[in-house]
């Protein structure tokens, strides 16, 4: 059995999650003083993973990893993004374990899969827990990532629609910002999406 807690962290709102469970917690990205909020909730944390790199995501990932002796696992093609850019946090790109599309692993007998959907970032990455998704920036509540920042590619995001179309519909999505969704609430808007984008 296990929970789910989450807190939005930092100037950004940022979701930091905890999947409690009697044997360990799993963190999924702690933004800027994310650090307090696990403390607070958790005992030991056996992994921390980052659906992507951008710092308002992994801001703590060195402080969290420092106080409970924990590894980073971050999707591949982000792991440059975890050098300190002169914002503040801590560099943990040294640390970071690299994790590739459709990459299992598995703590206390609990399974998280990422899936890579490219286009906010080069590794953006769903991360697959049960039947829910943690999708980052990827996929937020009758929104959709940006694709206009530094090392974002619009081809990438079109592409990563159209791949998502095949998402399970039952899932619920648990996004990087705001609330909670479902898959199938979200599938009906991603043609219109994906013109936009093409427009632009």
């Amino acid at each position: 059995m296990y929970d789910i807690l989450v807190k939005p962290c930092g100037e950004y709102a940022t979701n930091c999650y905890i999947i409690k469970h009697e044997l360990g917690d799993i963190v999924i990205d702690p933004g800027k003083g994310a650090l307090e909020f696990i403390k607070a909730k958790s005992k030991k944390v056996v992994a921390i993973l980052n659906t992507h790199g951008h710092y308002d995501h992994i801001w703590d990932n060195k402080l969290v990893a420092n106080e409970f002796q924990a590894p980073i696992y971050t999707p591949k093609d982000d792991i440059f993004m975890l050098e300190d850019d002169g914002s503040g946090y801590l560099s943990s790109n040294d640390i970071a374990i690299a994790v590739g599309d459709k990459e299992e692993l598995v703590f206390n007998g609990l399974k998280f899969t990422f899936h890579h959907f490219a286009g906010h970032t080069p590794g953006c990455s769903m991360i697959e827990f049960d039947n829910l998704y943690f999708s980052g920036d990827f996929l937020f509540e009758r929104s959709i990532g940006r694709w206009d920042f530094e090392f974002s590619n619009a081809d990438d995001m079109v592409k990563s629609l159209e791949k998502a179309k095949s998402l399970k519909d039952d899932f619920y999505l648990l996004p990087g910002h705001g609330n909670q969704t479902k898959v199938s609430l979200e599938k009906p808007h991603f043609d219109s999406w994906i013109r936009y984008i093409k427009q632009c």
